[in-house]
């Protein structure tokens, strides 16, 4: 059966999200957040009243986005941090800890998608791949958990994938990231739970960022991807946005250790 499928244009004017009081004013950490679901990430808890710190080593597109939301009732703040600098990485979070408090919400954003093939991979290319994609969800964790356990509550959000679910090639270093992070949330929400801290992974689909669309936008893969999806549309930056505010929000206070799919119905590649 063929099935025929039309392109839906992005929107064109502005997402209107839920607002849930219980993140007015919560100390949100974002990492990644200069481009693409990062920045829809930025504006979403900008829009919710939060105190929005975000990373990334993008410095125009960053400095462009704070400036844009500079009249946010919390304007966000963006801190250049390279994630692979574990040292960096820390002292990002101490000084984010002295200026505003304890983190009340960590969304583990951050991560590459580079292509490769399996011959090219060295071992040092395995490291930096782990390092880009894994490594730092955990060691981001592991500096917000000790105020979050102190206050008695806390949420961790990070970021898994599609692809894997999929096995979709010329990506297997990043699949298997993005498959331990989906193990990496279990055991945080395990071991954190106990102190009121919630862990879950948001795993994207095939979202229609800018870096996507330049790489890989045909008519072509469009109609692949949309025919693959339970719903012919596909899906935007503010779509994981919109579900990351629900699990940060206190209407998920039950909801800890699972992994949830903003992909509308992606099956097959």
């Amino acid at each position: 059966m063929t099935v025929s499928v039309q392109t839906v244009p992005a929107p064109s004017t502005p997402v209107e999200h839920a607002i849930y009081r219980s993140l007015a004013g919560k100390r949100v950490v974002i990492t990644g957040g200069g481009t693409g679901i990062g920045a829809a990430l930025v504006e979403a808890f900008a829009g919710q009243g939060a105190q929005v710190f975000f990373l990334d080593i993008a410095l125009e597109e960053s400095r462009a986005l704070e400036e844009s939301l500079k009249h946010s009732a919390l304007p966000p703040t963006f801190l250049h941090c390279d994630l692979l600098d574990l040292d960096a990485l820390a002292a990002t979070f101490i000084g984010i800890e002295k200026m505003a408090g304890t983190v009340d919400i960590l969304i583990n954003n951050a991560a590459n998608d580079d292509r490769h093939k399996i011959a090219d991979v060295s071992p040092a290319y395995w490291d930096q791949r782990m390092a880009v994609n894994l490594r730092h969800q955990f060691f981001c964790a592991q500096a917000v958990t000790p105020g979050m356990r102190e206050q008695g509550r806390g949420v961790i959000l990070n970021f898994g994938s599609i692809s894997w679910h999929l096995a979709l090639p010329s990506l297997t270093l990043y699949m298997t990231a993005k498959a331990a992070i989906e193990g990496l949330t279990r055991g945080l929400a395990r071991d954190l739970g106990p102190h009121g801290i919630r862990v879950n992974c948001i795993i994207p689909g095939a979202v229609r960022t800018p870096r996507q669309m330049r790489l890989w936008h045909s008519p072509e893969e469009e109609a692949k991807i949309l025919a693959a999806q339970c719903l012919y549309e596909r899906v935007e930056p503010h779509d994981v946005a919109a579900l990351a505010l629900f699990l940060a929000s206190d209407s998920a206070a039950k909801c800890s250790g699972r992994d949830y799919f903003v992909d509308a119905g992606w099956y097959g590649a």
